[in-house]
């Protein structure tokens, strides 16, 4: 066998050997992504939000790996979002999502939370305020992602419902989407058609 093919069949056992460390090295460190996942998949929320944190929390310490691992890091923070409302902890779900990267959709995730916190405010400002901001974290979601028709829904929703409130703030929460149901109106009926 030549020197030269010796060198390279050298060389190429050293890549192969660096590329299967890096897999390894890959896997163990996001080890807790795995178990967060299956934890997910078997609906166990609780675990499944531990192991993103625990995730998270590794890309904290190492910034670069927030970059190079872009979509997974994106991935993690979207999950724990879902999580976050999911559980009904609209309060964390909302300050989660004022610290997430855009990858994350985190306008969708903080409008539904305040949408859910209007829904149940029984004080009619509090209700209006709640649902403006709502409104205006889907307007940002549907700025990121144009595309998304169940943004744009939620978008329209929410606006549609402020504007109806603006107009009758005394309406109790339990009736909130009565708002957008259109009342018939009141006179004589019309005269039937006969022919």
């Amino acid at each position: 066998m030549s020197p030269v093919l010796k060198s390279i069949g050298s060389a190429f056992m050293a890549v192969l050997l660096l590329a299967g460390c890096a897999a390894i090295a890959y896997a163990r460190w996001t080890h807790p992504v795995a178990e967060a996942d299956a934890a997910l998949a078997a609906g166990d929320y609780p675990a499944a939000l531990a192991g993103y944190g625990v995730q998270e929390a590794r890309f904290d310490r190492v910034s670069p790996a927030k970059q190079f691992l872009a979509s997974e890091y994106h991935r993690v923070v979207a999950n724990e979002l879902w999580l976050l409302y999911h559980l009904q902890r609209f309060d964390e779900t909302i300050d989660k999502a004022g610290r997430a990267p855009e990858g994350a959709n985190p306008h969708f995730w903080a409008g539904s939370a305040f949408y859910d916190k209007a829904r149940a405010e029984k004080n009619p400002e509090a209700r209006l305020g709640w649902l403006s901001r709502s409104e205006e974290e889907f307007r940002r979601a549907v700025e990121a992602a144009p595309d998304d028709w169940d943004t744009k829904f939620d978008y329209e929703l929410t606006g549609r419902l402020a504007a109806e409130l603006r107009k009758q703030p005394k309406n109790p929460p339990n009736q909130l989407m009565q708002l957008l149901r259109p009342q018939p109106k009141m006179g004589p009926k019309p005269p039937k058609r006969v022919g």
